[in-house]
């Protein structure tokens, strides 16, 4: 995605005011020029990160970066203070996940790492919906007016609405400040994650997780939650930050090449799906066919990392130990080959908008997928870690089996399904016949036949026996869970009490019509609304087990 795609999901507010021909203009160069005031206006995702460099982020460069935040220039105690928190709650964004890893560049210490994020939804409006939004349709010089009527806010003052002790949950990005309080429960990544940002900038957060550069729903949404705008002294602090940044790394710069058959719905993370029309031109989809669904970069090994991996076990609540196994490990336990078809749980979500418009990627029907999988039983490999008893581990209430990725993504399944010698769950470390395609898991992909593909965690370097599902967006997240269809706010249910999306239920769709001899050019017109005619249809169906 080129910077010129990019920007063009820049904010009304922003993309407003540009094209009345306002610029940014840093408030040092405003001084230096003894100008007027010029509002400061930012592309509200100016930083998606298209530096086109093979290095990744560490704690190191980060602290160097951020250090400006700590300076002493600003004269004011509580501006002082907020550049400390800012640097804070930026440093985390970055480093808070360095134990998982979405980028291995051969050395130890070089890991670029990220954390969960899913897309905005976009969901009525929770909070009083801002005149800026209502302004779209009005004149420039309407919405600079009404915007410059909003009240100025220091990263200071933002810090104080961080969602705790009763107080409502403030964030800035691109120069505007947004009261997000009554869409935290309704975020599809859970709530955990959104409040990561809480009371901060949440630019960092984007760099990383650019999903919400996918559609313009996220801007949409926030139009709706302006309330001020922050001040240009820390907005400069935070644009100087992210340039630092953005020119040391570009945490999408090792992906995959892709085939160009394949429909992109965003390329950072990639997300894309077979063309209806060859879904069902092979029963085993070719790799470089299958459907894709990340959340974050894939993750690169050297050669080095691929001779070291390993997965962990972990199985101390059992009264195990805490082991790892080696792919050569598992190569030596028995093969078994598994075929069976995996499919996002937003499949066809995009037929959904002609009634009411959803969230999350607009699918068609093109993210599902059959391939042949090779790899250990998961129950051997599990024998192996030394768990020799499963009816005694449940007895003792370790009902899960629970899954990490490379990238940092958690999810998990039940020790019945786990430890069935007739489930077919595997841990798989070839497709078709051959070594798994960084896409789809390499080194090791877990695969559970018949249950939603989030289930099936790609990249999986840590498993753990527990009482307890896997915590994190992709288990106990609003988008993976299971919700009656008449629940369209999330603030009405509990979502803890809602269970996750586990066994697949019944799911197909249309490939080709074959209207036969019926209708042609020359006798369409002949036909009229509510005539019956014979028509053959072609497709696909699965459900899961």
């Amino acid at each position: 995605m080129t910077n010129s795609a990019i920007l063009r999901q820049s904010s009304l507010v922003a993309s407003k005011l540009t094209r009345g021909s306002t610029r940014k203009v840093s408030s040092t160069a405003r001084r230096a020029n003894n100008s007027a005031p010029v509002r400061t206006v930012y592309p509200q995702n100016r930083w998606s990160g298209q530096i086109h460099r093979r290095s990744a982020v560490s704690p190191l460069s980060l602290s160097r970066h951020l250090s400006t935040f700590s300076s002493s220039s600003p004269s004011s105690a509580d501006v002082g203070s907020s550049q400390s928190f800012l640097a804070g709650a930026l440093t985390a964004a970055f480093v808070a996940g360095v134990a998982g890893c979405a980028v291995l560049t051969g050395a130890p210490d070089q890991k670029n790492v990220t954390q969960s994020e899913a897309a905005f939804a976009s969901f009525p409006s929770l909070t009083p919906a801002s005149t800026i939004a209502d302004l779209s349709e009005n004149n420039d010089e309407e919405l600079e007016d009404r915007i410059d009527s909003l009240p100025v806010y220091s990263i200071a003052d933002v810090a104080k609405n961080n969602g705790k002790d009763g107080s409502r949950t403030w964030m800035t990005y691109g120069g505007m400040v947004y009261d997000v309080t009554d869409f935290v429960p309704n975020h599809p990544g859970g709530s955990e994650k959104i409040m990561m940002a809480a009371g901060a900038a949440i630019e960092p957060f984007w760099h990383l997780y650019r999903q919400h550069f996918a559609s313009d729903q996220p801007m949409n949404l926030m139009e709706k939650m302006v309330i001020g705008t922050l001040c240009e002294e820390d907005q400069d602090k935070i644009d100087e930050a992210m340039e630092k940044i953005a020119e040391e790394n570009d945490p999408y710069d090792l992906e995959p090449t892709r085939h160009p058959a394949l429909i992109v719905h965003s390329d950072q993370p990639m997300n894309a799906e077979v063309p209806e029309q060859m879904i069902t031109e092979n029963y085993i989809t070719p790799p470089e066919l299958f459907y894709i669904r990340h959340h974050h970069p894939v993750p690169y090994l050297s050669e080095e990392d691929v001779k070291n991996y390993h997965v962990t076990f972990d199985l101390t609540q059992y009264g195990g130990k805490e082991i790892e196994i080696s792919l050569a490990d598992l190569k030596k336990l028995k093969k078994v080959e598994v075929v069976t078809t995996l499919q996002c749980s937003g499949n066809r979500r995009s037929g959904y908008n002609d009634v009411k418009k959803t969230s999350g990627t607009s699918w068609g029907q093109g993210a599902v997928s059959t391939a042949k999988w090779g790899g250990a039983r998961l129950k051997d490999v599990l024998e192996l870690a030394g768990l020799d008893d499963p009816f005694a581990a449940e007895d003792e209430g370790l009902e899960y089996v629970r899954f990490e990725s490379l990238d940092g993504m958690k999810s998990s399944i039940t020790i019945d399904k786990a430890m069935n010698p007739y489930g077919d769950c595997i841990l798989a470390y070839e497709m078709n016949g051959e070594t798994l395609p960084r896409d789809h898991g390499f080194p090791v992909r877990l695969i559970v036949p018949g249950y939603s593909a989030v289930r099936n965690v790609k990249w999986v370097s840590k498993v753990e026996l527990s009482k307890y599902e896997a915590e994190g967006p992709w288990q106990r997240g609003l988008n993976y869970k299971t919700l009656p269809p008449s629940v369209t706010d999330a603030k009405s249910v509990d979502i803890e009490k809602m269970p996750s999306m586990m066994v697949g239920s019944i799911f197909s769709g249309i490939t080709n019509l074959d209207f036969g001899k019926h209708i042609d050019a020359s006798t369409a017109k002949s036909y009229k609304a509510g005539d019956s005619i014979m028509v053959k249809a072609g497709g696909w169906a699965w459900a899961g087990k």
